[in-house]
């Protein structure tokens, strides 16, 4: 995803927190739906909107979903505060620049439209006889859809993030069995990145819908927290385990690469190598790539990320952690004998665990 698609979506993102079902800007725009009179809607005000605004007459009261749908029977637009928290004007006509591209052709959508490119400000155009809602900022248009519709997709979003998350799980756990026998290939990790990177699209997908469901997407978003947990911060670390550069800054940059990848390029096991800091690609796609051990050391409770780090600079690799002794690893910055014995027990039941659930 591409930087300026990844600030509209953010933008998108606003749009619908502002006209989420439950929100009082929602009820009244449902209200006029359901009224069938139409409506035009400006939400913001200020020199820009002010330049294409003529005629109406002044409101200037606290927003009410009843005040929205009472004022929306009549032909003028109305405009609120850029907060939707105040109506300040009724009846009004809006006259943008005429030379402004629209790929509208009904006369309320295309002035919406004009109107939000010229002003930059959130414009709401209620169809009267289509029944739709649609939104317009800037260069973005939103129609927004039935909820019905909305639930069913979210739904099968879920589905199909149950299956992918199951996927990663596995595959994980087939890494860590890998990672403590020392036999991961730059193959085992690709995959399991690109499974990580597939996960955690699936989960912004949903996201939105949560978003535009508003309070009827508080059982998809628990369903949503549940399945996908901790996706993202494994899937750091296991950036920080392969990564041939495992500094913040440089982890921060390959997440950044890997979501404006295409669904395509995500495929491209090369690219996925190289973005991991890998040129020749011949040797290292094959030959044994030990882990640093942090995703693995990050499972045992109460240990800093700090401890972590002490531990991967002094051993350099996770069966070198795991084969230390009590006394080399109270050697380490940080740790006791206590801590030591904590460190070689967790990743004594973890080893196990780890081929009790790869039999599974």
């Amino acid at each position: 995803m591409k930087d300026k698609e990844r600030e509209q979506q953010d933008v998108m993102n606003q749009l619908l927190r502002m006209v989420a079902p439950g929100t009082p800007l929602r009820d009244g725009l449902e209200n006029v739906l359901r009224a069938k009179t139409g409506a035009l809607i400006v939400v913001g005000y200020g020199p820009e909107v002010m330049e294409v605004v003529d005629g109406g007459f002044s409101i200037n009261c606290d927003f009410s979903p009843n005040y929205l749908y009472e004022l929306a029977k009549m032909d003028g637009a109305i405009i609120l505060s850029e907060d939707a928290k105040r109506i300040l004007y009724a009846n009004t006509q809006l006259i943008p620049d005429p030379s402004i591209s629209s790929i509208e052709t009904g006369i309320r959508h295309r002035t919406a439209e004009r109107v939000a490119k010229q002003t930059g400000q959130l414009v709401v155009s209620i169809s009267q006889r289509r029944n739709i809602i649609t939104l317009y900022q800037g260069q973005l248009r939103y129609a927004l859809k039935d909820m019905g519709v909305i639930l069913t997709k979210a739904n099968q979003a879920i589905q199909t993030l149950e299956r992918y998350r199951a996927v990663y799980t596995q595959t994980l756990t087939d890494l860590s069995a890998l990672e403590f026998e020392n036999l991961v290939t730059m193959h085992e990790v690709v995959y399991a990145l690109q499974r990580a990177e597939m996960v955690l699209r699936i989960r912004m997908e949903i996201k939105r819908y949560v978003l535009e469901l508003g309070n009827e997407g508080r059982l998809i978003n628990m369903q949503l927290e549940e399945l996908v947990g901790h996706a993202e911060e494994e899937a750091r670390l296991l950036l920080k385990d392969y990564a041939k550069d495992a500094s913040e800054d440089r982890i921060r940059e390959i997440q950044h690469a890997l979501k404006k990848l295409s669904s395509d390029e995500l495929l491209d096991s090369v690219l996925i190598i190289r973005l991991l800091g890998y040129v020749s690609l011949s040797a290292v796609a094959e030959e044994g790539l030990p882990s640093r051990g942090y995703r693995i050391l990050g499972k045992i409770s109460r240990l800093p990320a700090v401890i972590v780090h002490n531990l991967v600079d002094r051993f350099g690799a996770l069966t070198r952690i795991a084969q230390a002794s009590i006394e080399e690893l109270d050697e380490v910055d940080g740790i006791g004998e206590v801590r030591a014995r904590a460190i070689r027990d967790g990743l004594k039941r973890i080893r196990e665990q780890v081929f009790i659930d790869r039999q599974i």
